[in-house]
């Protein structure tokens, strides 16, 4: 059993059992392996898990249809979705497939699956894949094999650390929401000299406290409480396959990752001057804008939301990093290899804190610009219905656009359709909405330069539009 819907633009994602079985896992290796072999790869994938307690079950089904396509297995172990990227590099294989539901709750699951390193599977390479499964077109070819490799944890911790370590005293609140980031995070502070708060940094799959997802409220509120209640200088928290990376300062005030984005690309930008930064279309206008990063020549470029689409656009046109208002951030030669890596991202942060030893993480936050933005908000749209309903609302945004519309009684500048609509004011306010790519909802953020009152506006006016379509449901978390 294996449901369409769940191919999805970069990621292949379910509820399981309902929506695949282990049989239904063991089809997506047989297509896998029959994909791999088709494009001419070197039939060698590395696998890892996470550590929810059916993900090994998941992976070893998917490992036989592996096998049974004549794949050679490098089993890694339990793994975050970045050290699974890691062993690529390390194993110098050329394919990853990783087991994980990545920030979705307990009974979701899935595959992040790349040929490419260090990109992953793309929509072309999903439609291909979806093909291949659903119509059993797969191959059975003898040779496959399995190996468990051992150490690779060890060499990516290294990777990460190499011989940096803190020469300013740095303590920081760890947030790994229970998730499998609590196997690796804590040692990684502690190697390069950070004094470490443990926040939920015990492994337990039921996430008895809340779901790790550092772009949810509930745990930036948690964050700041730890921040708060021990005096740490800023708090650092990831998602459930550690891919990701969330920042609270040390006057617990959440930065929505975007801000860090341009607080980390303020700091590149002094290393490597003229550097080009990607950042996703649900991210701040401040790549563009900000005087600093202006100054250091800094290019941006705006881009489809979505792990694997910022991963190919930083690779193809050279830039330094990307940076996604979820937290994923991409950070390419020289200072990481490409992929999105939450503990990268963590310890590159600890090192831009040591390059600024007088200033604290909420004086480069008040440095930055002043702007008034929404979290990351998503109402209800079943994945069957959700694509044609936004085809429907970017079409009436456009056309009221066309017609000299105004929202929030501000001139519409423009109206970028490469992933949604981000519908952009005269005054460099906007408004975006977007389909999920991994779960049944749209996407909506809002920002504004001038004020709460005006960001607020851009919303219920966005939403207007929103509304107009019975099929769009309630939302997870709103201003």
């Amino acid at each position: 059993m294996i449901t369409p819907t769940g191919f999805r633009e970069y990621d292949a994602r379910w509820r399981f059992p309902e929506e695949i079985n282990l049989p239904g896992m063991t089809a997506l290796g047989l297509g896998l392996g029959t994909q791999m072999r088709r494009r001419g790869i070197d039939p060698v994938i590395a696998v890892g898990n996470d550590y929810r307690d059916y993900s090994l079950s998941i992976k070893l089904a998917l490992i036989q249809g592996l096998m049974r396509a004549g794949i050679a297995v490098k089993d890694i172990g339990p793994a975050v979705s970045p050290m699974a990227y890691f062993s690529q590099f390390h194993l110098d294989v050329p394919a990853v497939a990783m087991v994980t539901a990545s920030h979705n709750p307990n009974g979701w699951t899935g595959v992040k699956m790349g040929f490419e390193r260090p990109l992953t599977h793309g929509p072309d390479e999903m439609a291909e894949l979806r093909d291949i499964v659903l119509s059993g077109d797969w191959e059975e070819v003898p040779g496959g094999s399995y190996e468990f490799v051992e150490g690779v944890k060890e060499a990516y911790i290294e990777d990460l650390v190499g011989d940096f370590k803190m020469s300013r005293p740095l303590k920081v609140v760890c947030a790994t929401g229970n998730g499998t980031a609590a196997a690796f995070a804590p040692e990684i502070f502690e190697r390069i000299g950070v004094e470490v708060v443990p926040s939920h940094t015990e492994l337990d799959y039921t996430f008895p406290n809340y779901n790790p997802n550092p772009e949810a409220m509930e745990m930036l509120h948690d964050m700041a409480d730890s921040v708060k209640a021990s005096g740490a200088d800023l708090a650092l928290g990831f998602d459930g396959d550690g891919d990701r990376c969330g920042v609270v300062d040390d006057e617990g005030e959440e930065i929505f990752a975007d801000k860090v984005g341009v607080i980390m690309a303020r700091d590149l930008s002094k290393l490597y001057p003229n550097s080009t930064f990607v950042a996703d279309v649900k991210s701040t206008g401040l790549f563009a804008s900000d005087p600093e990063l202006k100054a250091n020549g800094v290019k941006a470029d705006y881009w489809k939301t979505g792990h694997s689409h910022m991963k190919r656009r930083v690779k193809e046109i050279g830039a330094l990093a990307g940076f996604e208002k979820s937290g994923h951030y991409f950070l390419a030669e020289p200072v990481g290899r490409g992929y999105d890596c939450g503990m990268r991202v963590a310890v590159e942060i600890c090192k831009l804190m040591d390059r600024n030893p007088d200033m604290s993480m909420s004086d480069l936050r008040k440095a930055l610009p002043k702007t008034f933005s929404t979290p990351t908000m998503s109402p209800y749209c079943a994945d069957t219905e959700k694509y044609a309903v936004l085809e429907r609302i970017v079409a009436k945004l456009v056309a009221h656009a066309e017609a000299g519309g105004t929202i929030a009684g501000r001139k519409i500048a423009n109206v970028v359709t490469v992933n949604g609509a981000r519908v952009i004011l005269d005054n460099g306010a906007w408004g975006l909405v977007r389909a999920s790519s991994n779960t049944p909802n749209l996407v909506v953020v809002c920002e504004s330069p001038e004020s709460a009152e005006e960001l607020k506006q851009i919303f219920t006016e966005i939403d207007g539009f929103i509304r107009t379509e019975p099929a769009v449901g309630d939302y997870d978390q709103t201003i």
